[in-house]
């Protein structure tokens, strides 16, 4: 896969990912005695469900070369481990300090961790274009942070998305070396492992959580949580694993930014909230730096 292809896969998997939190934060005020790990939990299972028949059907082609199965078992279960601690951090730190803070933090701290993870373990340098665009998503996020009057920013929650910016920069990092040495490692086999992985990590503790949502709407609720495994998990996280094995560990973690955008969007369009000037300009910086990491990946990727 072509950078600009893997590219536009990460500017789909992050806009649909930018719905994830409102969708999870409408099934919590429906319910009762159903947490964060549990909506983890069905997460994967209702992806797995919806994904395997998909993998099933696909014509056959030829087997791509990978390594064999005990030296891809530390990939998936790094990559399981990964996305658990992301997703149940990030739903737990919306809970517990709000959409748009827990949001703002996560992916704020994501970037940082990665471009550090990405510079030890894969031996990428940021360069300007990179360290310029951490600046600039840096400041952007900083606005959107002051621009917020109305979330509570409590240390608890921000220690919780911080934890959810570790796991997400260890699954991309990860992503990346698959796609160096993996050998054709398949998006969607490495997808389908890691929700395994991560439901059997989360079954224990899910279900001394609370397995069964407790609502009056449940047709409301089941059409969200199918929402929520369809579009922004059996759909997104084969897009994000194809994109991050083809361009550079950091240029992932800035593009990933789209996600509180497209958040913003839906806040404006759906809920029929206002952007404020400082809002405005945030979102005009972090698009600036995921454009400019775009022309940079695209300038990697033209034939010399």
């Amino acid at each position: 896969m072509t950078a600009s292809r893997g590219l536009a896969c990460l500017a789909v998997a992050g806009a649909a990912w930018g719905t994830t939190g409102a969708a999870v934060e409408f099934v919590h005020r429906s319910t009762t005695g159903f947490g964060p790990l549990a909506m983890s939990f069905w997460r994967f299972v209702a992806a797995l469900a919806l994904l395997l028949p998909a993998r099933a059907l696909r014509p056959a082609g030829r087997a791509p070369r990978r390594l064999p199965l005990r030296r891809r078992l530390p990939l998936y279960a790094g990559t399981g481990l990964g996305m658990t601690v992301f997703l149940s951090a990030y739903f737990a730190a919306i809970r517990s300090t709000g959409l748009a803070v827990g949001t703002i933090v996560t992916l704020g701290a994501g970037p940082v961790l990665t471009a550090l993870g990405g510079r030890l373990r894969l031996g990428e340098r940021l360069g300007r274009s990179g360290l310029a665009a951490i600046c600039g998503a840096s400041a952007g996020l900083a606005v959107l942070v002051l621009a917020d009057r109305q979330g509570a920013v409590r240390p608890a929650g921000v220690a919780l998305a911080l934890l959810s910016a570790a796991g997400f920069a260890a699954t991309t990092v990860l992503g990346r070396w698959a796609g160096r040495h993996g050998r054709g490692e398949d998006p969607t086999a490495l997808t389908l492992w890691s929700f395994g992985i991560g439901a059997v990590l989360l079954l224990p503790f899910a279900a001394a959580e609370g397995l069964v949502p407790h609502t009056a709407h449940p047709a409301r609720v089941a059409l969200l949580m199918l929402y929520v495994a369809t579009v922004t998990t059996a759909l997104a996280y084969p897009l994000y694993f194809a994109g991050a094995a083809a361009v550079r560990a950091t240029t992932v973690s800035v593009v990933m930014l789209i996600e509180p955008v497209s958040a913003a969007a839906l806040a404006v369009l759906l809920l029929g909230e206002r952007l404020t000037t400082a809002t405005l300009a945030g979102t005009v910086l972090l698009l600036g730096a995921i454009g400019g990491l775009a022309r940079a990946e695209a300038r990697l990727d033209a034939p010399s």
